[in-house]
């Protein structure tokens, strides 16, 4: 049940700090979600930048919460704050939050979920209620034949025309042990992308 320390906790996580630039890190059920505390922790050494995470259920099979330097939000938060209609709605206040959202990785199953509108965990709610006039850059991760499925190309081209920005995925030899494209870009290329936005929050 949801108490005023609660309540009291997200609004101190979320307040705004004055010259920070906001970033929302999405992680969802990939093998690549690995590589959350490295991105994260490169992501913190970006000057001026504040980094919260938002994960699906799925994706905390692959990663150590404790290796990971922030706020880590999950279903269970969005559902435990609320109670009763004055209380926050933990997607609608990280989507006030963040200057910008990266998902990386984006499995194929969220990746279907955005392009088709759903949003039914924390991370596709903030997503589908996203101000688009910020930036979203998605870095999709998956099987090689799934990738090469004809539906992921529309689905990543859907995405594309809502105007988020895809990262592309990468050819290599995959943790499953097939070989070829599926992986999630690099962690250097991610922050490199993540750059390109970094400005003051009242310019954006």
């Amino acid at each position: 049940m949801q108490t005023d320390d609660q309540v009291f906790g997200l609004k101190t996580d979320l307040l705004k700090s004055c010259g920070t630039f906001r970033i929302l890190v999405g992680v969802t059920g990939s093998v690549a979600a690995l590589k959350l505390p490295l991105l994260v922790s490169q992501l913190l050494q970006l000057p001026g930048v504040d980094v919260r995470v938002v994960t699906t259920e799925h994706a905390k099979h692959f990663y150590n919460p404790e290796e990971v330097s922030v706020k880590i939000y999950s279903d269970k938060d969005e559902w435990e704050l609320w109670t009763q209609r004055s209380d926050p709605v933990l997607h609608i206040e990280l989507r006030r939050w963040a200057d910008l959202l990266v998902i990386a990785p984006l499995d194929a199953n969220t990746l279907g979920k955005i392009a088709n509108g759903i949003c039914d965990n924390l991370l596709t709610c903030v997503v589908r209620a996203w101000d688009t006039s910020r930036p979203l850059l998605f870095c999709p991760a998956m099987n090689t034949a799934m990738w090469q499925h004809p539906i992921t190309a529309q689905q990543v081209s859907c995405l594309t025309e809502f105007g988020y920005m895809e990262i592309p995925c990468v050819a290599k030899k995959l943790v499953c042990g097939d070989e070829g494209k599926g992986a999630m870009a690099e962690v250097l290329t991610i922050v490199s992308a993540v750059k390109q936005y970094l400005q003051k929050p009242d310019q954006s």
